[in-house]
């Protein structure tokens, strides 16, 4: 009994790893994401907050996304390229609204209001859900379809704990390590304070990378997540043109396919956000030109 309950543990771990492999890109995407969500936070709030969203993490992962992916690819298989969809324009939306803020576009969130603690995590979190259900979505299309309904939930939830120890343990070590430079800067050996005050220094300039790196992901992961899952259900000519781009520089190796599908799903993305930005900025107008007009009146 022991050796088959092993068998069935060695099964599961062995194609949850597997599985888990494919996910690599957006679990990258996501931990480069979140670290942005305890920006301009006090260092004795950014463990708790990056802990609550972990939790929130969890919450997306075991209540929402795995029941609802293995209900819907057992009854209603359809829904889940919309739901995909519907998950990448939002990204799109908000990796766009990030670059239209690089250029001095601001979209009516105060200082206030980003430091907000309920309405951070809620942001990580929803975000994340986004995120997660794409690592979870390509977890179960990774696992084999004869494994059986709970060796497939066991390999989930052994991804879904995984991924979110993951991510969130190397954002609570970017956060922190500020934090580790100060503890070095005390150090009586000179050597040991010289490279905390170095990482002390750097870390500015760390965050802001991770910034930009965190938005070019949102629009990379949102870009292609549009692209593959249009494809699937009515519209084929994003992915045909990615596909004959990328069969064409294939020659080049696959590095040079991967970074060509990787530019043209982002383009893709931002221009895909940036007409969603446009367009709830003028409906935005609109609805203060029309308070306007009834106060005047």
């Amino acid at each position: 009994m022991s050796v088959g309950l092993l068998a069935v543990v060695d099964d599961i771990l062995t194609a949850a790893l597997k599985a888990s492999a494919k996910t690599a890109g957006v679990v990258i995407d996501d931990a480069a994401v979140t670290p942005q969500y305890v920006q301009g936070l006090s260092p004795a709030r950014e463990l708790p907050i990056v802990w609550r969203i972990a939790l929130g993490s969890l919450f997306n992962k075991f209540v929402i996304i795995i029941p609802l992916a293995l209900l819907l690819s057992a009854f209603a298989p359809w829904v889940l390229p919309w739901l995909l969809i519907i998950g990448g324009t939002y990204l799109c939306f908000e990796g766009a609204e990030k670059v239209t803020e690089w250029f001095g576009v601001h979209h009516g969130t105060d200082d206030t209001e980003m430091r907000d603690e309920r309405k951070l995590v809620f942001g990580a979190i929803r975000t994340d859900l986004i995120l997660s259900t794409e690592i979870m979505l390509i977890a179960l299309a990774g696992l084999d379809p004869d494994f059986g309904i709970w060796m497939t939930l066991g390999a989930l939830v052994v991804i879904g704990l995984g991924m979110t120890a993951l991510v969130y343990g190397a954002v609570a070590l970017l956060v922190k390590i500020d934090d580790i430079g100060l503890t070095l800067m005390k150090h009586p050996v000179r050597r040991v304070r010289r490279t905390g005050a170095r990482i002390v220094r750097s870390m500015p300039a760390v965050f802001r990378v991770i910034s930009v790196i965190g938005t070019v992901a949102m629009l990379w992961v949102g870009g292609h997540l549009v692209i593959v899952n249009l494809n699937d259900t009515i519209w084929s000519v994003p992915y045909d043109v990615l596909h004959a781009v990328t069969q064409a520089v294939e020659r080049a190796g696959p590095i040079i396919a991967w970074v060509t599908d990787t530019a043209m799903s982002l383009v893709f993305g931002l221009i895909l956000g940036l007409i969603i930005v446009a367009a709830l900025s003028g409906i935005s107008r609109l609805r203060k030109q029309n308070r306007s007009h009834r106060v005047t009146a």
